[in-house]
């Protein structure tokens, strides 16, 4: 199994998470897991290097149409690496040979269809880890109790606890942005051409409303039009009745999938959902017809930048897992399916080393997982610009 250390990314993220510096380019080639078709020599225990990662689990893409950050957290297993994804394709229809019935003719059904079956591996994990010493005898001479001395050890293993919660909820977005950058990428949007296009998994919804209704708002006071914000609702509550049914044009892969209404995550920036709230449900006597469908929200996608403007906490600036630079600001909701990322095999322990010459103890706060985006799953961005 590829195993990447990231503590340096999480330290230098941090300042963004933090309000300390604007949104610098971040690099997540090694972050976040695209998926592999095949089993290759990163699978190899890190041990003898000679033992084959086993499969842990195996997922099978069976969900029947009936037609018609966020939570990505998934199961873990104790055994095996590998998460293997098998998906099949929907067969074609042939002829039927029922109503065309000829004296003599040889009906035989005996024909081999063969299905088409396709599996994708996913068998990469980042780490980082938080180490703090701990001592009893060389505090005591300042504290004055047990129970102060509890509550003085109490406060610093909360705030491991707080500084591993910031850098895990850091990894989710950075999961999500990586796919955000995948389809604005497959959908050749760039911060040169993104005002002037717009395309059916990456929707400007600010180009679509000014060449509706012949005007020319920008993005900044985009959101907090009453009118933009309408026709923007109308065009997010569109889309997820446009992906509850099996289509290809939803997902970079170009797979036939369809998300229904209990698969489908929708997640807001908090600008924009607070601005239809206040801008557009309060103003309307049945705010019930103007509501947007269920939404989690994010106060920004990277980072805050120092002061929350909205072409900060909208943007993105990543290398992503594919290798191209993606910078677009504007980013206002996105829209998936379940199976389009996640985070998988959450292990978090801590590992704790005596020190008898000095001493004290040594706490290692040990965090791993496996983030992934599946590129043939349905993914939107809605963004203005």
């Amino acid at each position: 199994m590829k195993m990447t250390q990231i503590y340096e990314i999480m330290n230098s993220t941090m300042s963004e998470i933090l309000g300390e510096n604007a949104i610098v380019q971040e690099d997540l080639t090694n972050v976040v897991d695209l998926g592999k078709e095949v089993i290759n020599s990163d699978n190899l225990d890190s041990y003898v290097k000679k033992l084959v990662n086993h499969i842990g689990k195996v997922v099978f893409s069976n969900r029947l149409y009936k037609g018609g950050v966020p939570s990505v957290v998934l199961d873990a297993w104790e055994f095996g690496s590998i998460l293997e994804k098998i998906t099949a394709d929907m067969p074609d229809a042939t002829e039927s040979d029922s109503w065309k019935l000829e004296n003599g003719k040889d009906y035989s059904p005996d024909i081999f269809y063969q299905p088409t079956v396709n599996a994708k591996f996913f068998n990469s994990r980042v780490t980082f880890e938080v180490p703090l010493s701990f001592t009893e005898m060389q505090v005591k001479q300042s504290l004055s109790s047990v129970t102060q001395l509890n509550g003085f050890i109490s406060m610093l293993e909360t705030a491991v606890e707080n500084s591993i919660t910031v850098k895990t909820e850091n990894l989710i977005m950075k999961t999500i942005n990586n796919m955000i950058a995948e389809t604005l990428n497959d959908s050749e949007i760039t911060s040169e051409t993104a005002s002037t296009k717009t395309d059916v998994k990456a929707v400007n919804l600010l180009y679509g409303y000014n060449q509706l209704n012949g005007t020319s708002l920008t993005a900044e006071k985009a959101i907090k039009d009453s009118n933009f914000i309408k026709y923007a609702s109308y065009t997010i509550s569109l889309y997820k009745d446009r992906i509850s049914k099996i289509s290809k044009l939803f997902n970079v892969g170009k797979k036939a999938r369809f998300t229904p209404e209990s698969e489908l995550h929708l997640v807001l920036l908090s600008d924009f959902a607070n601005a239809s709230v206040v801008y557009l449900e309060s103003d309307t006597y049945n705010n019930e017809l103007v509501k947007l469908p269920k939404y989690e929200t994010v106060p920004y996608w990277q980072g805050s930048g120092t002061e929350y403007e909205f072409n900060e906490v909208s943007k993105i600036n990543v290398k992503c897992a594919s290798g191209t630079v993606v910078e677009q600001t504007g980013i206002i909701g996105v829209m998936f399916d379940t199976n389009a990322l996640g985070v998988s095999n959450l292990d978090k322990r801590v590992t704790t080393n005596y020190n008898p010459k000095a001493e004290f103890y040594n706490n290692f706060y040990k965090v791993d997982a496996g983030y992934y985006n599946d590129l043939n799953e349905n993914f939107v961005v809605f963004f203005v610009a």
